[in-house]
């Protein structure tokens, strides 16, 4: 399909079994619900029966064998209707000397003069009275209908030792456990194919008002040491852990946002995102690692005041440099406190503690004056700033730098949301210079249909 609905291609629909996959937990607490609702509800609502039950066979006096199998069809009913008639319930009752209930059944065993009777209750007792005085009082119901048959007791009846029912929900509660986790695997596949968000690489430029800078594909974060010493480094270009594929991909957007940004002019850019986890921190890492690659001079900022993750980024430890915000606020030389990485390359001027209220920062004339300065001292500044979601900041920002890059991750964020960011990007920074699809499963290295394209 096209549009903004539902997309029913083949890496979409691959994605969405993916996220059964992912979200099995969902499937299987839909399917143990089910199971114990089904169980306990039977539990409530089970009525136990019990059923007592007499082999008989019908006799017809003066009868060859064959005559008495020909009568017992004729017979069967009409005994069926004396063990069931009120009269017959009367005498079972005087009999018994207590009100018997219970069903009483009578049925012919194919081809045989033999019939089955059965009587169920609420209780074991009441089945066995029941059954035991009926075989005992029918002989004054039946004489005047069948003067010339009778019925012999062939298997005596006994007390139930058990219920001869069982719920019909916990008969049938794995089958609904079943249907449960097929309804649940449905219902994820639905939710991920209606939502609108960006599913696939090759529908982002239909979806996305803007160019598409290219795709960073998915690429799993591994774990080094054993122990204590045990960790989990990002996901930098620089790092020996990380896929030659990944690096290349950053290093692609990046070379293109340079052609862009060296076509325009601008030197500051704004990485956003939608929400959280998009990994839009760890891009604008790389970007800068990448420019600076390029043997451009790259000063990146770490203009999230409220949860700042460059410093966990890089791996570096609180207190030995001050945070950027200290800087604006108390005016001391930001320029001398500048710090290179010779790992990667770049300069870095990072956040280390959230702000209680960010907007002093912005309020300040010293950032306006501090970015002029660093417009003038490096090729290009990058500024990592806090979801778009999540505070007014990104907005704030925008009115500091030249251009804004958007990371958007595969089926997280609403695609009107990243539109109507889009919009207010163009009116803060007068420039969007695109997006930067993360984090994409499956997708295969193509050229896009319009814009930068995807991989």
């Amino acid at each position: 399909m096209s549009g903004r609905g539902v997309i029913l291609d083949g890496v979409t629909l691959r994605e969405a079994a993916r996220q059964v996959v992912v979200n099995w937990w969902v499937v299987l607490a839909f399917a143990l619900a089910a199971f114990l609702g089904m169980t306990g509800v039977g539990r409530l609502t089970y009525a136990p029966q019990y059923t007592s039950s007499a082999t008989l066979a019908i006799r017809v006096k003066g009868a060859d064998a064959y005559s008495s199998l020909v009568q017992a069809s004729r017979m069967t009913a009409v005994f069926s209707e004396v063990f069931q008639s009120s009269a017959l319930r009367r005498a079972i009752a005087s009999s018994v000397g207590e009100p018997v209930e219970g069903s009483v059944s009578c049925a012919q065993v194919p081809d045989t003069n033999l019939l089955t009777l059965s009587v169920t209750s609420s209780t074991p007792r009441q089945a066995y009275l029941f059954i035991q005085s009926a075989l005992q009082n029918y002989e004054q119901f039946s004489g005047t209908v069948f003067a010339d048959a009778e019925l012999q007791l062939v298997q005596e009846p006994s007390i139930p030792d058990g219920p001869s029912n069982v719920s019909p929900l916990i008969a049938y509660r794995a089958l609904g456990a079943v249907l449960a986790a097929g309804c649940a695997v449905v219902l994820v596949a639905l939710i991920y194919l209606t939502r609108n968000t960006v599913k696939t690489a090759d529908r982002a430029p239909d979806l996305l008002d803007g160019r598409v800078l290219g795709t960073i594909p998915y690429e799993r974060k591994r774990t080094t040491g054993k122990g204590r010493a045990k960790s989990t480094p990002a996901l930098l270009i620089s790092s020996p852990l990380v896929s030659m594929g990944f690096a290349e991909a950053n290093r692609r957007v990046a070379m293109r946002l340079e052609a862009h940004l060296h076509a325009s002019g601008f030197k500051t850019v704004l990485v956003v995102s939608v929400g959280e986890n998009e990994g839009k921190s760890t891009v604008a890492a790389n970007l800068a690692g990448a420019l600076a690659e390029r043997g451009k001079r790259v000063l990146l900022i770490d203009g999230d005041f409220r949860k700042p993750a460059q410093w966990r980024i890089f791996d570096e430890k609180k207190g030995e440099r001050p945070s950027f915000s200290d800087l604006i606020l108390s005016g001391e030389g930001v320029r001398h406190t500048i710090a290179r990485n010779d790992r990667i390359g770049i300069y870095e001027l990072f956040q280390y503690e959230a702000l209680h209220d960010p907007t002093t920062v912005f309020n300040s004339e010293r950032l306006a004056a501090a970015m002029e300065s660093f417009r003038r001292q490096f090729d290009y500044v990058l500024v990592d700033c806090s979801p778009v979601a999540a505070a007014a900041d990104a907005e704030l920002w925008m009115r500091h730098v030249d251009t804004v890059v958007m990371v958007v991750r595969q089926d997280v964020a609403d695609v009107r949301i990243i539109n109507d960011t889009v919009d207010v990007a163009w009116k803060s920074a007068k420039d969007f210079s695109g997006f930067v699809l993360n984090a994409f499963q499956g997708e295969r290295l193509s050229v896009g249909r319009r814009g930068y394209g995807a991989y």
